[in-house]
């Protein structure tokens, strides 16, 4: 195995990365200005010393406490639950929520061995328990995964005086009802709204 290969070999290993794009992003960094590519094998070198999850919420950070946990100007009585840091990112970008967040760290999938012990739902609950949230919005993946995670938690939650709501799901929009598989339909029609 040559020495393109082997470095294409590591970066097939990235999600999304498959063998074609591998190849051709390890020719890209062959022709690229060594000065970039010692900087990048340095980043990716330090990145776990640098970032690690906010004791409160999980979502990473390089501080002490995340962005989100530290503002005052965020909403106090506002938990959005989702399985992994890169989701609050997401949402945040979006501009369309300013409550607090908390990263539970993946789904339940005992396939692969994730219980609920596996996932923050602990810490979740004693962030529960000692906060003042009037609602709870669960922001699991619509997957089988995240549905089971979903219910978990409102179980979880049922005896407490807390409103806990779900992302809806469904038809994109601009999607085009020939492409939509069936589970998708069947939550657009269970999530419809009256008009």
């Amino acid at each position: 195995m040559n020495a393109i290969e082997d470095l294409a070999r590591l970066i097939k290993k990235l999600p999304g990365m498959g063998e074609k794009s591998a190849l051709r992003l390890s020719y890209y960094l062959l022709k690229s200005d060594p000065t970039y590519n010692r900087a990048l094998a340095e980043r990716i070198a330090s990145i776990q010393e640098k970032i690690h999850p906010c004791p409160v919420c999980g979502s990473y950070t390089e501080d002490d406490i995340c962005e989100f946990c530290k503002s005052e100007k965020r909403d106090r009585t506002e938990l959005m639950v989702v399985e992994e840091s890169q989701d609050t990112v997401t949402i945040n970008q979006a501009g369309i929520y300013n409550g607090l967040f908390h990263v539970l760290g993946g789904a339940i999938n005992p396939l692969n061995g994730i219980g609920p012990d596996k996932l923050r739902i602990k810490e979740l609950l004693e962030r529960i328990d000692s906060g003042n949230f009037k609602e709870i919005i669960i922001a699991t993946n619509p997957t089988e995964e995240g549905d089971t995670t979903a219910l978990y938690i409102k179980r979880l939650l049922e005896d407490r005086k807390l409103n806990v709501t779900r992302l809806a799901s469904g038809l994109p929009i601009g999607g085009d009802l020939g492409y939509a598989d069936k589970t998708t339909l069947m939550r657009s029609l269970k999530s419809r709204i009256k008009l």
